[in-house]
């Protein structure tokens, strides 16, 4: 195989694994606003919060597949009750949600950067294998990662699509005051589905800890991707989030063979624009009317 296309077929895995955790990440802010209203802008920190997370655990126990089951854990006892004190009383203002949420993630990036400290760290590869893959030898740890984030996935489709409770979480998606009337539990709902979100991004910090480095602002550029990929998704439509970031990310890969890193964002926002001209509610976006 030529060695242009070899690097090039690398950087489309690339783009697949990493479009498969920003799609676990994604996932989570669309279910967040779709059922919530919530403009989650600290969604990103808390996908560093899991990074960060990981890095102690696996520093002070020595196994980094641990975190896969703390990390959730910790995250879900956090945020269950930021949403009941915190955000439940803004709660359909997309508006005030963003201000309120742009002032938990100051804090979480404070409680980071305090306890943390702001210098980039990384975390080892728990899994240094190379296997060849169409020429290319290719990280396994990344294979690995883009087979957890599959089965992720598929439990949150199922969990969603398969059981009681997620069927009561996609009627609040449809229309609370319904719901509510139907004799659901919406603040139960509500409380369980912003754990759920800020869950997701979590587990998306611990997956990507081990290939990026663990840095307090992390979330930033990541949050930003996430917003593009669920506006081109689609609002309210969750398996359009999934498409728009494995397209995404993919595309942004190849890109970055033929272009800088900044250079290919630019061309993913421009997407975005062309997307939204054609499409205002995005590729699989349903009418809210």
């Amino acid at each position: 195989m030529p060695e242009a296309l070899s690097t090039i077929l690398f950087y489309l895995f690339n783009g697949l694994i990493w479009g498969l955790i920003i799609g676990l990440i994604a996932l989570g802010l669309s279910l967040i606003f779709g059922v919530m209203g919530i403009v989650n802008m600290a969604h990103g920190d808390f996908y560093m919060a899991g990074a960060v997370i990981t890095f102690y655990i696996a520093s002070m126990f020595g196994s980094f597949w641990l975190c896969l089951v703390i990390v959730p854990l910790v995250v879900a006892v956090v945020a269950a009750p930021m949403e009941r004190f915190v955000l439940r009383s803004f709660e359909g203002n997309p508006s005030v949600t963003m201000i309120a949420t742009v002032g938990i993630s100051f804090v979480v990036q404070q409680i980071a950067l305090s306890t943390y400290g702001g210098i980039p760290k990384k975390i080892s590869n728990p899994w240094p294998v190379a296997i060849d893959l169409l020429d290319v030898a290719y990280p396994g740890y990344r294979l690995l990662v883009a087979g957890i984030s599959i089965l992720i996935l598929a439990g949150v489709w199922l969990f969603l699509f398969r059981t009681s409770y997620g069927i009561l979480i996609r009627a609040a998606m449809q229309d609370k005051e319904m719901a509510g009337a139907m004799g659901i539990d919406v603040n139960k709902v509500l409380m369980t589905t912003f754990a759920l979100g800020t869950v997701l991004a979590a587990v998306g910090g611990v997956l990507a800890a081990p290939v990026n480095q663990v840095f307090y602002l992390m979330g930033g550029d990541v949050v930003m991707l996430c917003f593009i990929v669920v506006i081109i998704g689609g609002l309210g439509s969750l398996g359009g989030t999934l498409i728009a970031a494995l397209i995404l990310c993919s595309l942004e890969g190849v890109l970055t063979y033929f272009l800088s890193p900044t250079q290919a964002r630019a061309t993913i926002f421009l997407v975005m624009v062309v997307v939204l001209l054609f499409r205002p509610r995005g590729l699989f976006g349903t009418s809210q009317g």
